[in-house]
């Protein structure tokens, strides 16, 4: 199980930033160690959005999330904003692309693939 992962984002992009990972599902949770990062978390994973003046974003890294009504969920990301970019099935489920705020990659998909063993 992934517990979490961490990106850089300017505090310019940061309000966004939690608007962009909360229409995905994701809540604001206390940083317990009060590290100056902002923590969001759904179903046990987090994402901790480290500050940073001068972001590193990789061109091609992403995040991953699955978002069991996708529809919706990308409706939501183009209401407010979001750039969001349909792509080709994969195990015979939608997925899209979507940009958060200062260019990180997330990809939605409605569900993950079919467990192997």
């Amino acid at each position: 199980m992934l517990h979490h992962a961490g990106i850089e984002v300017s505090p310019a992009d940061l309000d966004r930033t939690v608007e962009f990972f909360t229409i995905l599902g994701f809540t604001q949770v206390p940083d317990p160690f009060d590290g100056g990062f902002t923590w969001l978390e759904s179903a046990g994973t987090q994402i901790h959005l480290m500050h940073e003046d001068v972001p590193a974003v990789p061109p091609r890294a992403h995040i991953a999330v699955v978002c069991p009504h996708i529809d919706a969920t990308l409706a939501r990301l183009q209401e407010h904003g979001f750039e969001v970019e349909r792509r080709r099935e994969h195990w015979n489920e939608p997925r899209a692309l979507a940009t958060a705020p200062g260019g990180h990659r997330v990809e939605l998909m409605k569900a993950p693939p079919p467990r192997t063993a």
